[in-house]
């Protein structure tokens, strides 16, 4: 299977990089699969009773948004602060060695992809970014970047300060599709898909590698991609990579380990780097 995989990569003309929260993990960014790895990383929810679908819901900044923006604030900081790890890096000198095109598409919303150096209009973010901003109500369509310094009183989870819409003074909320929403605005999303469609429609028989990493099943969006993408063109090849539930039917491929490991294992067997 190793040998395959990096056979596949040496020869790819075009890479799709498919990435779930997995992704993270070896940066350091917490593991929200379940509520307890949730609660390890936010005990006072677990003291609360909050689940992360109970958190990461938008009716926080209707009703208390001090504490809506306690929960995406602590998020928007720590994804500021984190240094991606090294596998974001060994995918682009694959990138670079192939003289490849590449499309990122993640359920993330952490902005990692970008602060590793990949082209924002060569990135589509199913669930948005926590790095740009809308009006709650929606009183508009506008969408526009997260520059708030957001200060969390970690005892509590509650933010000091309340980012408001600038056309309506309304509060304002992350551009994140979150659990029970209502009132998120798709346009950046759909602007990102329509140019993630035209890039596969340019790409015509080229050999496609699909990298998958850290995309589980809970939410199979990210695996569903790759599949749909793995399936419908004859020249690509999905490799997924994931410690728990790395099963795809042949003639994809199958690692059973986590991202960076899964990458620097088929780095090493790729010749000439």
């Amino acid at each position: 299977m190793l040998e395959r995989a990096a056979e596949i990569v040496a020869e790819a003309e075009v890479f799709i990089i498919t990435a779930g929260a997995g992704m993270g993990v070896d940066s350091g960014l917490p593991d929200f699969r379940g509520d307890h790895g949730f609660w390890k990383a936010y005990p006072l929810y677990a003291r609360l009773g909050l689940s992360f679908v109970d958190a990461a819901n938008p009716g926080h900044f209707q009703r208390d948004p001090a504490f809506g923006w306690g929960f995406y604030g602590h998020r928007t900081n720590l994804y500021r602060e984190t240094v991606p790890h090294e596998g974001f890096q060994i995918i682009r000198r694959w990138i670079q060695r192939n003289s490849a095109g590449y499309f990122v598409v993640t359920s993330n919303v952490d902005g990692q992809f970008q602060l590793a150096g990949y082209e924002d209009h060569q990135i589509l973010e199913v669930h948005g970014s926590i790095h740009h901003l809308q009006c709650l109500k929606p009183c508009c369509r506008d969408i526009w970047p997260n520059r708030e310094q957001i200060t969390i009183d970690p005892a509590t989870m509650r933010s000091s300060s309340i980012p408001k819409c600038p056309h309506c003074g309304c509060v304002s909320r992350p551009n994140i599709l979150m659990f029970g929403d209502w009132s998120w605005l798709s346009d950046r999303t759909n602007a990102q898909e329509g140019r993630f469609e035209r890039f596969l429609e340019e790409q015509g028989d080229k050999r496609i590698a699909v990298i998958e990493m850290g995309a589980g099943t809970a939410i199979p969006t990210i695996r569903a991609t790759s599949e749909r993408l793995g399936w419908r063109h004859d020249q690509a090849t999905v490799i997924r990579i994931n410690p728990r539930e790395p099963d795809i039917k042949p003639p994809h491929i199958s690692l059973a380990c986590g991202a960076l490991e899964g990458l620097q294992r088929i780095d090493a067997l790729i010749p000439n780097q």
